[in-house]
């Protein structure tokens, strides 16, 4: 399990959760910021960090959202962000690119 960043945060980007985040797995995308589903340690920091309410715990995410935590774990994948899995945001700083959906969300 892990935690997902939903629609709240698109366009906002406060990034007062990456300062919460102990393990640096929180990524900086065009539009949105993204966990990294094999980085996070579920310590759940980063959810009361964020004040837009954009974080979920996975089973929490509310249904409207759901396609957010797929899209999450997407954005590392070869061909979506290129970002990989570095292993630490720190190491890669912004990536300038969303999946898919979040830069065609309206």
């Amino acid at each position: 399990m892990t935690y997902t960043i939903c629609e709240p945060c698109i366009d906002v980007k406060d990034k007062a959760c990456i300062e919460e985040c102990p393990v640096d797995c929180i990524y900086e995308g065009d539009r949105m910021l993204y966990i990294h589903p094999d980085e996070c340690v579920d310590c759940g920091a980063c959810e009361p960090a964020c004040p837009v309410e954009a974080i979920f715990y996975e089973d929490d995410v509310p249904d409207e959202w759901k396609e957010f935590t797929p899209w999450n774990a997407e954005y590392f994948e070869d061909g979506v962000s290129g970002v990989g899995s570095p292993g630490g945001a720190a190491k890669v700083g912004a990536s300038g690119v969303d999946h898919p959906k979040v830069a065609a969300w309206e």
